[in-house]
């Protein structure tokens, strides 16, 4: 009876895997077109809903504060309703607020819809660590770096066609940016036959000792007492801050500097696409060190390079700078990478996920809104550049400090 119950659960288990595969490439392809499709159409959304300089900028600190926000939310979301269920209501968000935001009318509904399909993003964002840990525990490395190329393959997707589609669709920005919308769509349907599945991690490893012995598997870590938490967070804040800046004004960069409006599109696509081999080679390397450290160095060293080539000869170089920025930009993966290998449970790393992104993307918000503002009252872009090159000094340094070897229930225990 044992053995056919075994045989009839496998395949269903094998099953509901290859569903949340499915679900966590495209749900992953739908995390970043939002943003990186706005960026390539930035100056025709500005011009037909007449935004200035700073609401633009404004515009692109939109992304961090959902994410710190909504993303905060997650762990209790899914705790109530299951991981599955909180992720297809991710993507319907996503979805509706791609499709609703070109046609809204106003800076305000551009702004209002735009959030919506961040709040989706923002759950997402948190959840796809968590899920990767409930059930792929023993492929960490690889399933992160799966779903961080097709992160990495969709922001540069949209970053490379939304012009040319906006062209062919009539040169409307409207139906360039809305047709996104759709991607988001076919996103929902891997998650709906999971909708039911209220199942959570593996238990704790080292959860919380009681004084008869026994350990509490539901308290939460304390983790503003780990440092290496903080560390991660402020990696996160510092490299996302980079990643908005880069997604939302770099192709305006180009532009400036005299850089047609298809070629810029490229050159962001160019950057963005950097992030699809890398994102895959980048986890999986640093599961097999015992400190990702310097990962995080040789990263902050190509994009202190970018940001000064950018500066000195942003058209002679462009296709250079566009390369070293991407390069940087996978940051992104190593920091999702770390908060796996940062918690050594299901738990663990659903509080460290829902904490370091959070946290982090609260630190990056007025990054984007900042170099907007310096970048309308200098009238050019090289103090903005000169803030983006400044903050990768800190960057490195805390990225250096959350690769050493240890666990966040480890240092919250001992404090």
């Amino acid at each position: 009876m044992q053995a056919a119950k075994a045989r009839t659960t496998a395949p269903t288990h094998a099953w509901a895997a290859r569903l949340v595969v499915a679900g966590i490439v495209l749900a992953a392809l739908n995390l970043r077109p939002a943003i990186t499709s706005l960026g390539a159409l930035l100056e025709e959304v500005r011009d037909g809903l007449g935004m200035s300089g700073s609401v633009a900028g404004l515009l692109t600190s939109v992304p961090p504060l959902c994410f710190a926000l909504f993303g905060a939310t997650a762990p209790r979301l899914a705790r109530r309703f299951g991981p599955a269920a909180v992720l297809c209501a991710g993507m319907g968000a996503v979805a509706a607020g791609l499709l609703i935001r070109p046609y809204a009318g106003s800076a305000a509904g551009f702004l209002a819809a735009t959030a919506l399909a961040l709040m989706g993003i923002a759950v997402s964002n948190v959840l796809m660590p968590v899920v990767v840990k409930r059930w792929f525990p023993e492929k960490v490395g690889p399933m992160t770096g799966l779903y961080s190329m097709a992160l990495a393959t969709g922001t540069s997707l949209a970053a490379a066609a939304t012009v040319p589609m906006t062209d062919a669709l009539g040169g409307g920005w409207r139906a360039g940016l809305a047709v996104w919308g759709a991607l988001a769509v076919a996103a929902v349907l891997p998650w709906l036959p999971l909708v039911r599945d209220r199942g959570t991690a593996p238990a704790p490893v080292h959860a919380p000792v009681h004084p008869g012995g026994e350990r509490d598997r539901r308290a939460p870590l304390r983790l503003t007492r780990s440092r290496t938490a903080w560390a991660l967070a402020v990696f996160f804040g510092l490299q996302a801050t980079g990643a908005y800046v880069t997604m939302g004004w770099m192709a305006q960069i180009f532009r400036d500097a005299g850089v047609p409006a298809g070629t810029a599109g490229l050159l962001l696509a160019v950057t963005m696409v950097m992030g699809v081999p890398l994102a895959f080679v980048i986890p999986r390397l640093a599961t097999r060190l015992p400190h990702q450290g310097p990962i995080a160095l040789a990263l902050g060293v190509c994009g202190l390079a970018g940001y000064a080539g950018l500066y000195v000869a942003p058209v002679a170089g462009a296709w250079v700078w566009a390369l070293l920025l991407g390069v940087s930009n996978c940051a992104f993966p190593l920091a999702l990478t770390m908060v796996g290998m940062r918690a050594s449970s299901g738990p663990g790393v659903a509080q460290l996920s829902a904490f370091a992104q959070s946290t982090g993307y609260l630190i990056s918000i007025p990054g984007p809104l900042l170099v907007g503002v310096l970048y309308q009252h200098s009238g050019g872009w090289g103090l903005p550049i000169a803030l983006m090159a400044g903050l990768m000094v800190p960057q490195m340094a805390v990225g250096f400090l959350a690769g050493r070897n240890r666990t966040v229930e480890d240092e919250a225990a001992t404090r």
